[in-house]
């Protein structure tokens, strides 16, 4: 993986860059140059799709947290939920988004080992977050179902969801302090991340490819399973109970304005994972050699790359498609 400007640039662990990380300590060759000159062939691509995102992700979310405190109704854990994930996703279009278009436009790093740390400590910890603030609001929903009539402490409980998925992602995200650092490359200062060899790189790259998406993935799933199961289960009992049973058990069903909710989370979960599944597929395969270094694979992987953000842009829409008074606040 470390053997080539392509590879380096495939597999770094700032999930929402597209080409930072141009290359690696083979990047003085005359080979890794010549890679170097064919990344910039999609420059201006790069730098058009990165603006669209940033504009989506800072626009949508500000609307959605906007239109959550001037909403009159009263707040529900979902909206809290839904709070936190888009001030996740709004600082990844700040942090990683922006800081990404900034140093596209420096070409170098101009501002020190100590902003470059703190900076590539922030992509990630905004990226994990957006994340595991998914996975709290997914555990929340599985609470809400299986749990109906269970209303004692449930604001606490999403609280320390919160906390704990924004404090999970703070501790993740410690390794980037030592992992990157200011160094010189083709005789320009730049923010890099060099690990000397391809084992590595697998290592890392399999490491992060669980703690962003994998692990997540699989809580996520638990919980939509169980919830689907408990709706299927309750819904086939009430049919099948007798009258005077239905209309006591109807006390215990699962109101409709929960059932919206855990639809729309799946929907963000279920795009979640659309935009996930390919970066860490395409990069673990090349990470671990299955994919040959070819000029149509780095076009490939930059389209993969952009996907990750959008992730952050799609959220914002997918609360206003099931929320119509969400939607007339903002409006």
């Amino acid at each position: 993986m470390v053997e080539n400007s392509a590879s380096k640039y495939l597999t770094t662990e700032n999930m929402n860059n597209i080409f930072i990380t141009k290359s690696n300590t083979s990047l003085m060759d005359t080979d890794a140059t010549a890679e170097l000159d064919q990344f910039y062939f999609y420059e201006t691509e790069q730098f058009t799709v990165l603006w669209i995102l940033f504009i989506v992700i800072v626009v949508g979310n500000t609307a959605v947290l906007t239109g959550l405190q001037l909403g009159k109704r009263r707040k529900s854990r979902m909206d809290f939920f839904i709070k936190q994930l888009a001030l996740a996703d709004l600082f990844v279009g700040f942090i990683s988004v922006l800081t990404d278009i900034v140093w596209r436009t420096t070409v170098a790093w101009v501002a020190g080992n100590i902003a470059c740390k703190f900076v590539k400590f922030s992509q990630v910890l905004v990226t994990y977050s957006s994340t595991y603030v998914l996975v709290a609001l997914s555990i929340d929903r599985y609470d809400a179902i299986t749990k109906p009539m269970n209303f004692s402490g449930s604001w606490k409980r999403a609280r320390v969801l919160v906390v704990s998925a924004w404090g999970l992602s703070g501790i993740l995200s410690i390794p980037i302090l030592f992992l990157y650092e200011e160094k010189i490359v083709q005789g320009k200062k730049q923010c890099w991340i060099d690990l000397d060899s391809p084992l590595k790189w697998r290592i890392y790259m399999t490491l992060v490819s669980f703690t962003l998406f994998l692990v997540p993935t699989i809580i996520i799933s638990g919980c939509y399973i169980i919830i689907v199961a408990t709706i299927w289960s309750q819904n086939n009992a009430l049919r099948q109970g007798p009258m005077r049973d239905r209309r006591a058990s109807s006390r215990g069903l699962i109101p409709r304005a929960k059932i919206k909710t855990v639809k729309m989370t799946f929907v963000i979960v279920f795009v979640f994972i659309l935009c996930w599944s390919p970066y860490f597929t395409f990069d673990l395969l090349q990470v671990y050699g299955y994919i040959p270094k070819t000029q149509t694979n780095i076009a490939l992987a930059t389209f993969i790359q952009s996907l990750a953000p959008l992730n952050s842009a799609a959220n914002p829409i997918i609360y206003c498609l099931f929320s119509k008074s969400f939607f007339k606040t903002v409006r």
